[in-house]
């Protein structure tokens, strides 16, 4: 199996990303690497393949960009780890459904690294600590191959999840770990977790 790339990218804006990632997908071939991209991004509103408008409740300065990716509305800004992953599914052998139970449960497994329990919604993807939102995921796959992935809310600004409907939902509460935590959180430690487990549950050895 050819080997996985992590790339920590730090804090980049949203557009060139997503234009690399859909371009990587693109150009890949069976013995491309698998790659895995942790990283935050400034303030961002990113509209999901059949994201309604009227969850876009007063998006203000803040820039709104459509994205292929399933689900609707969601906020990214500094302080929130994504985390993109390019795999080849069938190489891996694993179905969307699969990839999505991988991600849930290295998202639960970091938390509770740091004394959070965490949980999935079998009916609304992403993670959740009490009811409240933690975690968001968003798909999709080209070919076989997967891109997009998650968001973990660390320690960020909330304030502009109040200008959305997350994920669709009205009222929904959105929670961070920084809340939820004695531990000192510190992005690059959680990033650094995150990328041990999604290797290990990926079946990538380091």
């Amino acid at each position: 199996m050819p080997e996985l790339i992590v790339r920590q990218l730090g804090l980049v804006e949203y557009q060139p990303t997503l234009d690399a990632m859909r371009t990587l997908t693109a150009e890949r071939d069976a013995d491309t690497p698998d790659e895995i991209w942790l990283l935050q991004h400034p303030p961002v509103f990113t509209q999901g393949q059949a994201g309604k408008a009227e969850h876009l409740l007063a998006p203000g300065d803040i820039p709104v960009v459509q994205a292929e990716r399933g689900g609707q509305v969601t906020y990214h800004g500094p302080g929130q780890l994504v985390g993109y992953l390019m795999l080849d599914l069938r190489r891996l052998g694993l179905g969307v459904r699969e990839l999505v139970t991988v991600m849930e449960q290295s998202l639960i497994e970091v938390l509770a690294s740091y004394g959070v329990t965490a949980a999935p919604k079998a009916d609304a993807p992403g993670v959740y600590v009490d009811g409240a939102k933690i975690a968001s995921l968003g798909l999709r796959v080209r070919r076989g191959c997967s891109f997009h992935g998650l968001a973990l809310n660390v320690d960020m600004n909330m304030q502009p999840f109040q200008r959305i409907n997350p994920c669709g939902y009205s009222g929904l509460r959105m929670v961070q770990l920084s809340e939820l935590t004695s531990e000192q959180v510190i992005i690059e430690g959680v990033a650094q977790r995150l990328e041990q487990t999604l290797r290990q549950r990926l079946g990538y050895t380091l």
